[in-house]
C-alpha cells in the first residue's frame, strides 16, 4: 500500500519562501522561510537563488519529519511566463525555459515552478504542477486595446499580471459560504499588499484586472499605479534616471517606499492614527484610488455585481478597509478576507491533481 499523501506546496516571495505539507486541504504545517536581504543580494538573477532556496525547503521538510516517500504531489507557485487560461498545469520544458529567463519580469515567482518540479523529480515523481499563475489572462480582445497601436502588449508574449491564485480562491470560498459556484456570480475583488490588484469576476472569467506589477490600477506600498503618461516621458527624457532605474521606480521603489520611505502598510497605519499628516494624505489617497478602481471595473458588467471582495495583506486594517468601504457598499455587498489563500488554493489543485483532475499542458 502507498505511502504516498502529502501536498509539498511551494510559494517563494521577494525575501522569504512559503512552504507547507497538506493532507488534502488540511494544512499539517506551514512555514515562512525567511531569506535576509543580504543573502538574496549574494545572487546576481533571481533565477541564481534555485540551490539556495530548494535546499532550505528539503531542510524544512526534514526537521519536521516528513519523508519525502510520503510526498504524492508538489505543487508550485507559476512564473512569469506567456498569458494563458486558468487551469492547474503540469511544469514541463518549455514553462521551465520561459521562467528561468522571466520573459515578462524577473521576479522570485519564476522559482516556484522551478525548485518544484526540481524537487518532485528528485523524490521520484514524474513532474510538479502549478495553478492559475498571475498571468493568465481571460480578457476580451476589446479590452486589450490601448490607445496607441505602439503601446499594445503583443498578446503571444504580454499580458496582465495579477494575483489571479489569490484572487480565484477567494472567490471559490465566498461561492461555497453561499453554496453556489463560482461560475455562478459576478464578483469585484481587490487583492492589496506589496501591489494592487482589482479584477471583475464575470461568471467564472476574469474580464479585466489591472496589469499590477508595472505601472497601473492603484498604487501600493511598492508600485507607482497609473501614473501620468505626459510626465514620465519628461522624467524619462530627462536624461536624470536610466531605463532600470525608471522600471525599480515603478515596479519597487513606487507608492509608500517612495512618498514615505517604507513598504510597511501597518507602520503608515500606525503612524497616521498617531496624528502623522503626510501619512494620512498618503492613506486616504490609497482609499480612495482602491474605490475609484472597484468602481471602474462595475461597469464592466453593467453594475450588475453580487459582491465585493476584500483581501490581502492590507485588509487586516480595519480603518482602511471601512473607508474603502463606505465608498463601494453602493454597488453590492462587501466582504472582507484578511490575508490571502495562495497555500490553500495550490493544495486543493494538489488535490484535484491526486483525484485524477486532468490537468493542463502549457504550450
Amino acid at each position: 500500500m502507498s505511502t504516498k499523501k502529502y501536498t509539498l506546496v511551494i510559494n517563494p516571495g521577494a525575501t522569504s519562501t512559503k512552504a507547507a505539507i497538506y493532507e488534502g486541504e488540511t494544512e499539517v504545517f506551514t512555514e515562512n522561510l525567511s531569506h535576509p536581504i543580504e543573502e538574496i543580494q549574494k545572487f546576481k538573477e533571481v533565477a541564481d537563488q534555485f540551490e539556495y532556496r530548494k535546499a532550505a525547503i528539503l531542510d524544512m521538510v526534514q526537521r519536521h519529519g516528513i519523508g519525502t516517500d510520503e510526498i504524492a504531489v508538489v505543487m508550485g507557485r507559476g512564473g512569469l511566463t506567456r498569458p494563458c487560461e486558468s487551469g492547474c498545469y503540469r511544469v514541463n520544458e518549455l514553462m521551465k525555459e520561459e521562467c528561468h529567463a522571466g520573459i515578462q519580469g524577473k521576479h522570485a515567482c519564476n522559482l516556484g515552478a522551478l525548485i518544484s518540479d526540481a524537487i518532485a523529480r528528485e523524490i521520484g515523481l514524474e513532474c510538479a504542477y502549478i495553478a492559475d499563475p498571475g498571468i493568465v489572462d481571460e480578457r476580451p480582445e476589446y479590452a486589450k486595446i490601448s490607445g496607441h497601436p505602439v503601446f499594445d502588449l503583443d498578446p503571444s508574449r504580454e499580458g496582465v499580471i495579477w494575483h489571479c491564485l489569490n484572487q480565484k480562491m477567494t472567490a471559490k470560498l465566498y461561492a461555497r459560504e453561499l453554496g453556489k459556484h463560482y461560475e455562478d456570480l459576478n464578483l469585484i475583488i481587490a487583492h492589496m499588499g506589496g501591489g494592487v490588484s482589482v479584477g471583475i469576476h464575470n461568471h467564472g472569467r476574469v474580464v479585466e484586472v489591472n496589469r499590477a506589477l508595472c505601472g497601473l490600477g492603484p498604487f501600493s506600498p511598492t508600485r507607482c499605479g497609473s501614473i501620468n503618461a505626459s510626465k514620465l516621458i519628461e522624467v524619462a527624457c530627462s536624461g536624470k534616471y536610466t531605463e532600470a532605474q525608471l522600471k525599480k521606480m515603478v515596479t519597487a521603489e513606487g507608492g509608500f517606499v517612495a512618498y514615505l520611505g517604507t513598504n510597511d502598510a501597518y507602520e503608515v497605519e500606525k503612524r497616521a492614527l498617531a496624528g502623522d499628516e503626510k501619512c494620512k494624505l498618503l492613506v486616504d489617497a490609497f482609499c480612495y484610488q482602491v474605490a475609484m478602481e472597484i468602481s471602474r471595473l462595475a461597469a464592466v458588467v453593467n453594475g450588475k455585481v453580487d459582491a465585493i471582495l476584500l483581501t490581502g495583506g492590507i485588509a487586516y486594517s480595519k480603518p482602511w478597509m471601512a473607508q474603502i468601504t463606505e465608498k463601494i457598499d453602493w454597488i453590492a455587498p462587501v466582504k472582507i478576507y484578511k490575508g490571502e489563500n495562495e497555500m490553500l488554493a495550490l493544495a486543493i489543485c494538489g488535490k484535484e491533481v491526486l483525484d485524477g483532475v486532468q490537468v493542463k499542458e502549457y504550450k
